[in-house]
């Protein structure tokens, strides 16, 4: 991913402690700009009133209250300004089904907790590939 500081992300989760751990492994791989929502209301709130493209980059994790992180991504292809957006799903689910479903809805890349740095890192790069083809 090039020109990781001046890229719009934001970091989904309804818990705060793997909001921050999610953000500090962006932020050791060279992201600045970083947003945050408990949950997928919220972000698509954030989504929604943004100008234009504004987020470069969206990840969620898959399992939170209100609105899941695989609503999210349905909503997010939904719309035009972020239909190529990078989408990553951070979870615990591992189990085919979901994977299938996640990669029919459209995600860009699945990250499966727990993760560290550079597994993450290699999971950005592929849902960037994949956004530019």
């Amino acid at each position: 991913m090039s020109n990781k500081a001046g890229m719009k992300v934001l970091v989904v989760d309804d818990m705060m402690t793997m909001r921050k751990l999610v953000i500090r492994s962006l932020k050791e791989l060279g992201f600045e700009n970083i947003s945050e929502a408990e949950n997928g209301v919220k972000a698509w709130q954030l989504l929604s009133d943004a100008k234009e493209g504004v987020y470069d980059l969206v990840v969620s994790d898959w399992n939170m209250p209100q609105c899941t992180g695989l609503d999210l991504l349905k909503r997010v292809r939904g719309d035009t300004r972020y239909k190529n957006v990078p989408f990553v799903l951070v979870t615990a689910e591992s189990e085919k089904e979901q994977v299938v479903e996640a990669l029919q809805a459209g995600v860009s890349a699945y990250v499966i907790k727990p993760f560290d740095t550079a597994t993450l890192n290699g999971k950005l790069e592929e849902a960037q590939k994949k956004a530019a083809s």
